[in-house]
């Protein structure tokens, strides 16, 4: 019988017995996330998209024109990025800004015809490939883990970063 090797760094602080479930947690979300993520940015690719053009697309064809702020909120992105993307998306003649009635400050991101055409083409193909990808997962397992996923986020949103006063 072949025994493991021994530990390379046994001064190495092991983790504490109550990290070790929430480091392997990240880890496993982490590497889900990235290996979901390839297949998003994949599937958009075959479009000549990017993952947030698509996500810009896809929260515009859901809701509506909306105010680039908001935009930025849904799609996660930060406000120079947003603006980068909704010129890459304005030159493909995908999405138009608009003024706000009796706001010539605020802007509104809304879809040209080609660009809603593009999405109504292919977000049903993307949405079923999508479903392939997290069908490990029944319905309800996925609903379940939405609601987890959900509560992570918030508490995770109240807590003080590193560097912030009163973080660690």
């Amino acid at each position: 019988m072949i025994s493991p090797p021994a530990d390379r760094n046994p001064k190495r602080p092991k983790p504490e017995k109550t990290a070790a479930p929430a480091l392997k947690t990240w880890v496993v979300l982490a590497r889900a996330y990235l290996t979901i993520a390839r297949h998003v940015e994949a599937d958009v690719a075959r479009h000549g998209l990017t993952s947030s053009e698509f996500g810009i697309l896809e929260a515009l064809y859901h809701k509506g024109p909306l105010l680039l702020g908001e935009l930025q909120r849904k799609v996660l992105v930060t406000s120079g990025g947003m603006t980068y993307l909704v010129d890459r998306l304005a030159t493909k003649g995908l999405v138009a800004r608009e003024s706000f009635p009796g706001d010539k400050r605020a802007r509104y991101a809304v879809l040209t015809a080609q660009g809603s055409a593009l999405i109504r083409r292919i977000f049903p193909a993307h949405a079923r490939h999508l479903t392939r990808v997290l069908n490990a997962l029944s319905p309800k397992e996925q609903k379940r883990m939405t609601e987890l996923l959900r509560t992570l986020g918030k508490d995770a949103e109240k807590r003080p970063l590193p560097g912030e006063p009163n973080g660690r």
